[in-house]
């Protein structure tokens, strides 16, 4: 079972996540659900609450589209305000992930002791 930092480190990062898929092409909210729940494990019941605030945050527009399998689909794509949030979203999370990784990378560094010798 996760532990509690990566159930929020994956509810921080769901909404740049479906930017970036988004980014790729227009798809249906299963469709998203599916990709995330591979990708990330997160939940199906996660990503429809996501896309109606998307929505009404003027992120993504829908349109239905007929489907050969059932019902028409309602497919989500990005608008000028959901590209341009995923832009600043996606620089932000490099400038955190490169902080982070340089943080990790000095804590891997060989420890002095207090003389300023390296411990053997």
């Amino acid at each position: 079972m996760p532990d509690g930092i990566e159930i929020q480190l994956k509810k921080g990062v769901l909404g740049l996540c479906v930017l970036a898929l988004l980014q790729r092409h227009d798809s249906y909210a299963y469709e998203i659900a599916s990709k995330l729940a591979h990708a990330v494990d997160m939940g199906e019941g996660t990503i429809y609450p996501l896309m109606r605030r998307m929505q009404s945050d003027g992120l993504v527009e829908t349109y239905l589209e007929e489907s050969r399998s059932g019902p028409p689909r309602k497919y989500y794509r990005l608008t000028d305000a959901g590209r341009d949030r995923f832009d600043t979203q996606l620089a932000d999370w490099r400038a955190f992930t490169a902080s982070v990784e340089g943080l990790i990378a000095e804590g891997a560094a060989p420890a002095e002791n207090t003389e300023g010798h390296h411990e053997a």
